[in-house]
């Protein structure tokens, strides 16, 4: 079988291997899809995602496919049935699994981290962290429920209700996603600031944004309820923060740098009362995420911009193909 394979910081290579063979308790899954994100960029780069990638490995987290075989311990799945993947695994033993905090895990593994993943024809996944796919979701879009389910881990993260007023900053795809989670949720007006004019008046058009914002010339109101950083620059946090009015939440999901900071008026926090809030992966997120594709509630495929082979990752990887909302690899 085909796979591309991270060698080290910068380098992949395609390669011939074996396919391989599940344990007693995996699923052997035939990948169709592959998505692409931010997290792949850093471990491209070698930086840490939501654990450390060791090459030689196989990225490719966010994955839908089929099922080609199962481990003699697995039960509900059997070979054919349309899946999806959920990327983390957690030990179930470490203090923050017993406290009902997996996504903290000390000894957190994930697909397509620490394990190869679905950049490749067949990987497997422990059967725990598989999930049926419905037939109303395509294979296309079922490659982007991780990225879903990390933005609505984040959205349960928060206290909702539904006259609070929204802003998202950030027009990337996971900020695209926010604004549908956040109205799934049942937020009555949502806001979006980004760069690119054209994501910020296709989420208006489309998806009923109220308000739209281009940060390079427009001003921000400070009087959002909840407010989503979606981008993870030292600016957009500090814009974050100075968005809100009396008793906001913040919730800081965009990744910066390891050792990257942002400034914060003290005060402010104290005299608003403010809630600044992170968000890590996304545990228990999948079944939810499923459920807002299956019903329509959100809609990802209108999101995806890109549709690539093996041999075009890494120029995605190097910044080299211009204009992506989110791009999937087709696996074939």
């Amino acid at each position: 079988m085909e796979r591309l394979v991270l060698t080290g910081t910068k380098k992949m290579t395609i390669e011939d291997h074996e396919q391989p063979t599940p344990k007693a308790d995996e699923i052997l899954v035939n990948t169709k899809f592959a998505g692409i994100c931010g997290t792949d960029h850093a471990l491209y780069n070698g930086l840490p995602g939501s654990a450390n990638a060791v090459p030689p490995i196989v990225l490719g987290h966010e994955n839908s496919g089929i099922v080609a075989g199962v481990g003699s311990a697995v039960e509900g799945f059997k070979v054919g049935d349309r899946v999806t993947v959920d990327p983390n695994i957690y030990c179930g033993k470490c203090f923050y699994c017993r406290t009902a905090r997996p996504e903290l895990c000390d000894h957190l593994s994930a697909v397509g981290v620490t394990r190869d993943g679905g950049l490749e024809e067949y990987f497997t996944a422990p059967s725990e962290v598989v999930y049926h796919l419905p037939e109303t979701v395509s294979l296309k879009a079922g490659a982007t429920i991780e990225p879903l389910s990390c933005a609505v881990h984040g959205v349960q993260l928060l206290n909702l209700t539904p006259y609070q007023k929204a802003l998202v900053i950030g027009d990337g795809f996971m900020g695209q996603l926010f604004v549908q989670a956040l109205q799934a949720y049942g937020i009555h007006q949502v806001d979006l600031a980004g760069i690119i004019d054209t994501k910020l008046k296709f989420n208006q058009e489309h998806f009923g944004v109220t308000n739209i914002f281009n940060t390079t010339r427009d001003e921000i109101p400070s009087d959002y309820d909840v407010v989503i950083e979606a981008v993870g620059l030292p600016q957009t946090q500090e814009a974050a923060v100075e968005a809100t009015r009396k008793g906001a939440q913040v919730l800081m999901f965009g990744v910066g740098k390891p050792d990257q900071h942002f400034q914060m008026n003290t005060y402010e926090v104290y005299q608003k009362q403010l809630t600044i809030q992170g968000s890590f992966i996304n545990p228990n997120a999948f079944e939810d995420s499923i459920a807002l594709l299956a019903s329509g509630k959100v809609d990802v495929e209108p999101l995806i911009s890109h549709e690539l082979n093996l041999a075009q990752v890494a120029d995605v990887l190097e910044d080299k193909v211009p204009n992506i909302s989110k791009a999937v690899v087709k696996i074939d």
